[in-house]
């Protein structure tokens, strides 16, 4: 599952909206809107580091019901709303969105470190590394930024990736 990611903060509005689509095709078609508006105060990318962060986020498996809350929902968790062998949508309600926040704040590149050197992760297809490792703590201080801001802002949350 090592494609590209994005989380994106969505207002109430749109909120409301995934939590009504009553399908696969209404879900893409919104996401298709929210991505179309590309906000970026209400969005981070995560590129393929989003798979590494998850598994330091849980238990090192990748997938959508393992670890524990709230750190299990800041990548691949919450509510799935789509699965697909091409597109992933799971949606954090904005209750979820902020205490994913504060369990992501005391959260720096040591940690990730540690978690990369105590946690077994089945099937990574990235090395673990120096390189690997460095690349994934790169891209916390952004999410930890997002995270913050839509919690701030009352927002709710999508995880969309294109595998």
């Amino acid at each position: 599952m090592a494609a590209r990611a994005v989380i994106f903060a969505l207002d109430a509005q749109d909120a409301e909206r995934f939590l009504a689509c009553q399908d696969d095709d209404e879900v893409l078609e919104l996401v298709v809107e929210v991505e179309g508006r590309w906000d970026l105060d209400h969005l981070v990318e995560l590129d393929k580091s989003w798979d590494a962060l998850h598994r330091c986020f849980t238990d090192g498996d990748l997938a959508f019901d393992n670890g524990d809350f709230p750190l299990s929902h800041a990548i691949l968790g919450g509510v799935p709303l789509h699965e697909s062998d091409d597109y992933i949508v799971c949606y954090v309600t904005a209750d979820e969105v902020r205490e994913v926040a504060a369990a992501l704040e005391p959260l720096d590149s040591r940690w990730i470190g540690e978690r990369f050197a105590t946690l077994t992760f089945d099937a990574y297809q990235g090395t673990g590394d120096a390189e690997d490792i460095a690349y994934t703590q790169a891209f916390l201080p952004g999410l930890k930024d997002f995270y913050s801001t839509a919690a701030k802002s009352g927002r709710a949350a999508i995880f969309t990736v294109s595998q």
